[in-house]
């Protein structure tokens, strides 16, 4: 068990609208294609990380309705374990509303429904199979005590914890020390630190405050402009790939999936954000969210 990867979090169906821009508040806006994807930050970098060549375990929850039905034999088709899958009847399973603009930004409404249920006595069930893995990867879609509970527990049990602090919001201070490595992008450091991120030099302060909460290894995903790196008291920049973006929908996610991919392989931080640049300019080319996450041939 010690090459697997546990990802705890969120599973929605997307439902995505193609329009020319972001609609401001009060208008309405005539859009072009739609379709429906499956979604969730938790559920995309599983997939992600499944697709790439990990060995995947997703903790979830999911309503009883047909998305959440829809979404289990997707994980089972990913190679992905689905034993930690719950089922919930009394809320829905989690969906998400994504107008994405010709210039592939995207505006994101979330109905978290089931997610918002998960509980840490649930996740206390499967605290066995955390203790035993290589690397947890979590995210901040699901409720906070839930974070705090397996974070801890990882923490505690010397596995490498992963955190992708979206939506972004202030975290405790003892949650953030049992983190491993953090992965904000600008928006995401900025909320969590304070430092305005508009440039490599704040984006190296905002790096600098997370590193002093006792988080090992800081990485600002800094978009079209690569990643940021701050790990052993020194910076490193990883370039970003030049590719013709479509849809930027779920680029962090494939960056987090193939993050941890790498690092459980042995690859060192640096090789293992290259890695995880690549997965993700790929993404960007393509429309959705899991639909856009590349495999492991694709990559190499």
């Amino acid at each position: 068990m010690r090459n697997s990867i546990i990802v705890v979090g969120s599973t929605n169906t997307d439902m995505v609208v193609r329009a020319d821009h972001i609609p401001v508040p009060g208008e309405t806006l005539l859009g072009g294609m739609f379709f429906m994807n499956p979604g969730g930050k938790g559920a995309n970098q599983a997939v992600a990380a499944a697709r790439l060549g990990g060995n995947v375990t997703f903790i979830c929850k999911t309503g009883v309705d047909a998305f959440g039905q829809e979404a289990i034999q997707l994980f089972k088709d990913e190679g992905i374990n689905t034993s930690f899958v719950i089922s919930d009847t009394q809320n829905p399973s989690g969906v998400a509303l994504i107008t994405v603009s010709k210039d592939a930004e995207n505006s994101i409404v979330v109905a978290p429904g089931a997610n918002a249920a998960l509980t840490t006595a649930e996740i206390k069930e499967a605290l066995n199979i955390i203790k035993q893995a290589a690397i947890v990867l979590i995210q901040l879609e699901i409720p906070l005590d839930v974070v705090a509970e397996v974070v801890s527990n990882a923490h505690e049990n010397n596995v490498k914890v992963v955190l992708n602090p979206a939506p972004a919001c202030k975290l405790p201070d003892d949650v953030l020390k049992c983190i491993d490595i953090i992965t904000p992008n600008e928006t995401e450091a900025s909320i969590l630190t304070g430092v305005d991120v508009c440039d490599m030099a704040t984006a190296k302060q905002a790096a600098l405050v997370l590193h002093e909460k006792g988080i090992q290894t800081v990485i600002i995903t800094l978009g079209s402009k690569g990643a940021l790196i701050f790990n052993d008291n020194k910076y490193d920049v990883v370039d970003a790939l030049k590719v013709e973006a479509k849809d930027t929908t779920a680029a962090g996610d494939v960056f987090n999936g193939a993050l941890v991919v790498a690092l459980t392989e042995g690859k060192n931080i640096y090789d293992s954000v290259a890695f995880a640049c690549k997965a993700s300019a790929i993404s960007v080319t393509r429309l959705g969210a899991q639909s856009s996450a590349p495999y492991r041939n694709e990559i190499n």
